[in-house]
């Protein structure tokens, strides 16, 4: 069964930080697509950012971000945790949204293929409940 959970949410003020954890398990997690994205009221989701959690010829080992987040937040994993984190510096009220964390889990082909993880949202198997994000001005 697979599980994705995350943690970490909270409050913050405009310019804090603060860091996303997602723990995810039933998979093999270092061959998957991981993935943060983020709903806020009455807007559509949003991709934030999406890692590939194994390694090929072809992907470079850059995450992918959405503009609106790029040179802000970070996102990497730890394989041996079954983790995958969302670093969130200079954070402003913008940011403010229930942050979901995502998993595609690939077969031993399509990761060979691979060259990168996308945030398209219909693409993800398995998500978890979210964690909410409130930044104040």
């Amino acid at each position: 069964q697979v599980q994705v959970v995350e943690s970490g949410g909270g409050s913050v003020q405009a310019g804090g930080t603060l860091t996303l954890s997602c723990s995810a398990s039933g998979y093999a997690f270092n061959s998957a697509c991981m993935a943060w994205f983020r709903q806020a009221p009455g807007k559509e989701r949003e991709g934030v950012a999406a890692v590939f959690t194994g390694s090929n010829a072809y992907y470079t080992g850059d995450a992918y971000y959405a503009d609106s987040v790029k040179g802000r937040f970070t996102i990497s994993h730890d394989n041996a945790k079954n983790t995958v984190s969302l670093q969130m510096n200079s954070l402003n009220p913008e940011d403010t949204a229930r942050y979901y964390c995502a998993a595609h889990p690939l077969d031993p082909e399509a990761a060979k293929r691979l060259f990168r993880c996308g945030l398209n949202g219909d693409t993800y198997d398995y998500w978890g409940q979210g964690t909410q994000i409130t930044v104040s001005s």
